[in-house]
């Protein structure tokens, strides 16, 4: 049975199989990235129901982002998980949000999130047949959800690896002995307190943005490439960084830098 079988008769319900285990097993995202599934498989993302798009879950998620404007795909560099509450939708015609889904496709996103219940009542058909066309994964929420609790877990899950990575032996003696002593605290306060202390999405965006380039030694190109995302957010973030801070450039500081890492890595709860 397609998925258009699965399609109920009845006005404004979209009634589908959940996929198979053979297509669920799919799942490989590639070294450090997500699935699309293990993203939906978090507990934030348990009211979504895939409506297309099924063989395509084992895709990459880069990022997750809420967007209503209907030209977004130019914004995007691929693997974006786009969430919407449909508002723009709605009052767009059949052949704009052909357009918008086909953008979107083609800017390589990993999946579209649409909320069903106020801008939206149903998935109109003409984004149903080009999303099932293409295979592109396309995800309902039938009832009011948070996207920052979306984005908040997602986001974790994707820079994630970035903490569970082994710390470099010859740190050990230097850790331990701050941990001993009961100074990390101070130690990490002094180096990332500002960050620290922002809320969880903003502190783990501007925590993976920093390590990475330490990592990148700084070299913008290198930091989006990794983080897969536009070299003006990385800009954008350095501002934001500078600011909490202050300068980055300071050899020391980036030392300081590396040890609290290997702190937060060893206890990420900190």
């Amino acid at each position: 049975m397609s998925s258009r079988e699965n399609m109920s008769a009845l006005p404004g319900r979209l009634v589908v199989r959940r996929p198979s285990g053979a297509v669920a097993a799919k799942a490989s995202a590639g070294p450090g990235l997500p699935s699309l599934q293990s993203i939906l498989e978090l507990s934030a993302f348990k009211p979504g129901e895939v409506v297309t798009g099924f063989s395509q879950l084992h895709r990459p998620v880069t990022w997750v982002h809420v967007a209503e404007v209907l030209d977004v795909w130019r914004f995007l560099s691929g693997g974006e998980f786009l969430l919407s509450t449909g508002i723009q939708l709605a009052h767009a015609s059949p052949e704009e949000r052909s357009r918008y889904l086909r953008s979107l496709i083609r800017a390589g996103a990993s999946a579209l999130g649409i909320e069903i219940v106020q801008s939206l009542q149903q998935l109109p058909a003409e984004m149903f047949r080009i999303a099932e066309d293409a295979a592109f994964p396309i995800v309902l929420f039938r009832s009011e959800i948070s996207f920052a609790d979306l984005t908040r877990a997602a986001h974790e899950r994707i820079l994630r690896p970035r903490l569970e990575r082994r710390e470099d032996p010859s740190l050990a003696p230097l850790l331990d002995a701050l941990i001993e002593t009961g100074r990390d605290r101070i130690f990490l306060d002094r180096q990332l307190g500002p960050v620290l202390s922002l809320p969880r999405r903003q502190r783990v965006i501007l925590l993976g943005t920093l390590e990475c380039l330490l990592e990148a030694q700084f070299n913008i190109a290198e930091t989006a490439r990794r983080l897969k995302v536009r070299r003006q957010s990385i800009y954008y973030r350095l501002a934001q960084l500078s600011v909490l801070l202050g300068s980055l450039d300071d050899p020391q500081r980036k030392v300081g830098f590396s040890i609290a890492f290997a702190l937060l890595r060893r206890d990420p709860a900190k």
